[in-house]
């Protein structure tokens, strides 16, 4: 369905209604309550979803690490890994690398021509906070969010000052550094200003001691990441908030270097840019994202250039009635894309969403979340996804609580770029992928006396997709509707701690279930892998992290388990599973105001031989050593 005039009115309708508010702001007395700078929070709107915070501890953690190194060790995210510094995609509850919606302070980054995130490209650096939403939330959302959704956030600096420094080394000639800044300031009697810059730079040599491993390859590569993340916030005592975000990569990948006819190049680069503007209950988003991607082969005298560029505006309102909470609004965004594979020399798309987020809350004991979405798209029909999520405590006391949960939701997704445009395997007429999602779940947690707590949760889910989109190869990999996918298992979280004077301790453990499997076929080629495991998808993973720390020093395991994975539609052929464990080790030295952090690692430990998914042997254990020095003064009371 072409983006017509209904569409420019309703926008049109809404801005009418909200004008008026903006327009008696100068009319506002000056109220002197401190404010927190307001931002899009689709976790509110979730209830009966499972969502999983990743606190800052997890996050100093791997300060120097991609985000698929954290997650493949807290969530049962499968990462389907080409290698070190490689392409790195997620299989989000069975799904594919096309169905997991990454969003950087609520707008998705997903590349259009592609549909994914290439996770070796989002160093965990390049952001404050980390959600991870489980299972379809299309309603929420938009489009992307089939398997699950990663939400990225930035937050404004409590300190005046502080700078920090950090290096990085470790084996094979591979080393990261960063420059973080944070600090605050005020402006004038009714504004406040704080802001965050972060600079780094990593480096993958990849000098391997070795090309084979068990009689595999261990394909050479090199690659090197740099970055600027800068965010700013401003904030008046009258309700006006006004941020701008910048986040800028640079990412450039070579297979096989000393292959001068056979190696490969993939430059990437991201342009990432936000302004947001908030008064009391009303906001509005404005942004614009540039995506560059180069390709070659042998000869880099001739890049295969893409570049895509989305423009996009978004506005919605809060509204509070009693137990009600209600968040309308709409978006708008404008892709234009160049690509050397396209027929045509620019392809340009509209694509709008209209939605309503509900959420009632009659009793401490009660949630429910009801959500309304339509996506318009340039020449095509996106289905309306409506949601519904409920939770219930089943039992509350002071040290002991048990909550229910359940949720079922419709998804979409719109097919890429390269999908539609890709000269002669692209498909025009090709359809958008739906599904209905439904999950139940329990939740509890529990206090003893004696300073131990104790949480667990247990997740059932089913997700079935139709028209999921396939390069066919019986007709030269044209792109097509053919298969239906049914997706479900069960995922088991566990966590304890234990806090007692200067003793902390801790563990969380994870397993996940998981069949993913073609359920019906549209075509001959396809119908004898009905019923097989999706390829690089394993039934069974499982991750375990412990910790003990004494005052400033703690040592932390980590443990990684993957069950076999298939790397052929048929299941006939099998990439073994593997354990895959990794020890820390850090102490925190204080003087006054400077910090210094020392941390060793070593990445598995017992050597595991384990395949990728392109069949090259991944490197073995190797060693790394960071130091951060930090000024930090403390906080002011």
């Amino acid at each position: 369905m072409i983006i017509d005039r209904k569409f420019f009115m309703a926008l049109a309708i809404a801005a009418w209604v909200l004008c008026p508010q903006i327009l008696l702001a100068q009319r506002d007395s000056i109220r002197l309550e401190p404010v927190v700078i307001k931002g899009f929070v689709p976790e509110k709107f979730m209830s009966g979803l499972k969502i999983q915070k990743l606190d800052s501890t997890s996050l100093n953690l791997f300060r120097f690490q991609n985000i698929s190194d954290l997650l493949s060790l807290y969530t049962p995210i499968a990462f389907k890994n080409y290698g070190p510094g490689q392409l790195n995609t997620a299989s989000f509850r069975g799904t594919s690398a096309n169905h997991t919606a990454v969003l950087w302070n609520g707008l998705n980054i997903n590349s259009p021509i592609l549909g994914q995130t290439d996770f070796s490209t989002i160093p965990v650096a390049g952001f404050d906070q980390l959600a991870v939403q489980y299972g379809s939330a299309a309603s929420i959302v938009g489009s992307d969010a089939v398997g699950g959704s990663i939400l990225l956030g930035s937050t404004p600096s409590k300190q005046p000052l502080q700078v920090s420094i950090g290096r990085q080394q470790e084996s094979f000639n591979n080393h990261q550094t960063q420059v973080t800044a944070r600090y605050t300031a005020v402006i004038n009697d009714r504004w406040t200003f704080s802001g965050k810059t972060n600079v780094y730079d990593g480096r993958m040599n990849n000098d391997f001691p070795y090309s084979e491993r068990n009689q595999y390859t261990v394909l050479p590569s090199t690659s090197f990441q740099r970055g600027l993340v800068q965010d700013l916030f401003f904030n008046s005592k009258n309700d006006h908030q006004i941020s701008a975000h910048v986040w800028l990569t640079r990412n450039r990948l070579t297979l096989t270097p000393e292959d001068k006819a056979g190696r490969e190049l993939t430059l990437t680069e991201a342009y990432r840019t936000m302004l947001r503007y908030n008064y009391k209950e009303i906001t509005f988003r404005a942004s614009w994202v540039r995506d560059i991607i180069d390709y070659a082969k042998g000869d880099y005298s001739q890049l295969d250039h893409a570049v895509t560029d989305k423009f996009s505006n978004r506005i919605e309102r809060d509204f509070q009635f009693n137990a009600f909470q209600i968040k309308a609004g709409g978006e708008l965004a404008h892709y234009r894309a160049q690509v050397a594979g396209y027929d045509k020399e620019l392809v340009t798309e509209n694509r709008g969403d209209l939605f309503l987020l509900t959420r009632w809350q009659p009793t401490n004991r009660i949630i429910v979340s009801a959500n309304l979405r339509q996506a318009f798209v340039t020449k095509f029909d996106p289905p309306f996804t409506p949601s519904l999520g409920a939770e219930y405590v089943l039992a509350q006391k002071e040290t002991y609580n048990l909550k229910f949960k359940g949720s079922i939701g419709r998804s979409y997704r719109v097919p890429t770029l390269n999908e539609r445009f890709w000269k002669e395997m692209g498909n025009p007429e090709i359809r958008p992928e739906t599904g209905w999602n439904k999950e139940v779940g329990l939740e509890q947690n529990f206090t003893s006396p004696l300073n131990h707590t104790f949480s667990a949760s247990i997740t059932a889910y089913h997700n079935r997709i139709k028209d999921w989109t396939y390069w066919n190869p019986g007709k030269s990999y044209r792109v097509e509707n053919l298969q239906q996918v049914l997706a479900r298992g069960i995922e088991v979280l566990a966590g304890w701690r234990f806090d007692v004077s200067n003793w902390k301790s801790g563990a969380n453990i994870g397993y996940t279930l998981n069949k993913s499997a073609q359920e019906k076929a549209y075509d001959a080629y396809s119908s004898d892998i009905i019923g097989k495991q999706l390829v690089f998808v394993p039934v069974h993973s499982g991750n375990l992290n412990a910790f003990v720390q004494y005052k400033n020093t703690r040592i932390t395991a980590q443990a990684q388990a993957v069950s076999k994975r298939f790397s052929t539609f048929d299941n006939s052929q099998i990439l073994d599973g593997y354990t895959l464990t990794n020890l820390l080790a850090e102490h925190t030295f204080v003087w006054d105001k400077i910090k210094m952090r020392l941390q060793g690692q070593i990445n598995n430990v017992a050597n595991t031989f384990y395949l990728n998914v392109r069949n090259n042997a991944m490197p073995g254990r190797s060693f790394a050593l960071s130091l951060i020095l930090m000024y930090d003064p403390p906080k002011n009371r």
